[in-house]
């Protein structure tokens, strides 16, 4: 009977310690100094054809795969982390919306950009559109350093 006193108080002591502990992970949406913390980026070419569009950041060009439904739209100025692969929430400031899209390919030329893109969308068809590689739209905001 001790044994089962002792060892439930003891749970019971673990379980209210470790519960209390918690990290708030919440991205605050409406706090647009934070995103404005955030790395800046222009969106340079987007196709409602393809699930990627392609972001001129200060440190090159970046591809991400549009999460759901949402993609932004060419001149949309968005902020985020672009400089790491992965899933994440990302801030376009145009049209004050926080979305999520995964970053594929980070800190590339314009050259492989447009060679990640032809990979991800390959244009088949089109006849001679297929040949002519794609134009990407010129940043108004952005200066790459590449």
């Amino acid at each position: 009977m001790k044994k089962i006193f002792t060892l439930s108080a003891v749970l019971l002591t673990a379980t209210i310690f470790l519960s209390s502990c918690y990290r708030d992970n919440n991205i605050p949406a409406n706090n647009e100094n934070y995103w404005l913390s955030k790395e800046q980026g222009e969106v340079v070419y987007s196709d409602s054809y393809c699930n990627y569009y392609v972001i001129e950041t200060y440190n090159g060009f970046a591809v991400v795969r549009a999460y759901g439904s949402y993609k932004p739209f060419e001149g949309s100025i968005v902020y985020g982390n672009f400089s790491a692969q992965g899933t994440r929430d990302l801030y376009n400031y145009t049209n004050r919306v926080v979305f999520t899209g995964t970053i594929t390919d980070y800190w590339l030329s314009y050259q492989e950009a447009q060679d990640a893109l032809d990979y991800y969308c390959p244009v088949y068809g089109k006849g001679t559109a297929a040949a002519t590689p794609r134009v990407f739209k010129k940043a108004t905001t952005v200066k790459s350093s590449k």
